[in-house]
């Protein structure tokens, strides 16, 4: 079910390339050494990807699960927002650059994103551990002679 945190990794890899400045400034380098900015957001992927192997998830009703994900995501939005609110400054430098209406549209595609990624997750383990049940369930089939 963690899957859809590979969000982290992808989003913020492809505004990194874009401009570094925009969610990464160099200045962070004097702060946070690089190692803890690839443990931050890099090695979410390797580590999700490995329990999605080693774990079995029970995955709720897909609506369930979509309502979580929104929730959620509407809820670390909510965050964002208030923290500008409250300090005039966004957790994110990228989004100082863009319009409220390019805002509205980054989150609501962001949402989007991860509703995808959540489906993408439910489908790969459903694949990996169907397919294992599967080989599992041959293995112990009686051979017929």
């Amino acid at each position: 079910i963690s899957f859809p945190f590979q969000f982290v990794v992808v989003v913020f890899w492809i505004i990194y390339a874009y401009d570094r400045e925009m969610i990464y400034p160099k200045l962070l380098d004097n702060f946070i050494p690089g190692w803890l900015n690839h443990g931050m957001h890099t090695t979410v992927l390797p580590f999700i990807l490995i329990e999605m192997r080693t774990s079995h998830h029970g995955y709720p009703s897909r609506s369930s699960g979509l309502t979580t994900i929104c929730t959620f995501s509407l809820g670390y939005i909510l965050w964002v927002c208030w923290v500008h609110h409250v300090t005039g400054m966004w957790a994110y430098p990228f989004l100082e650059h863009i319009g409220p209406g390019a805002r509205i549209i980054f989150f609501g595609s962001t949402t989007i994103f991860m509703n995808f990624l959540y489906l993408l997750g439910e489908a790969l383990n459903s694949y990996i551990w169907d397919t294992q049940r599967s080989m599992e369930e041959e293995k112990e089939k009686p051979k017929l002679e």
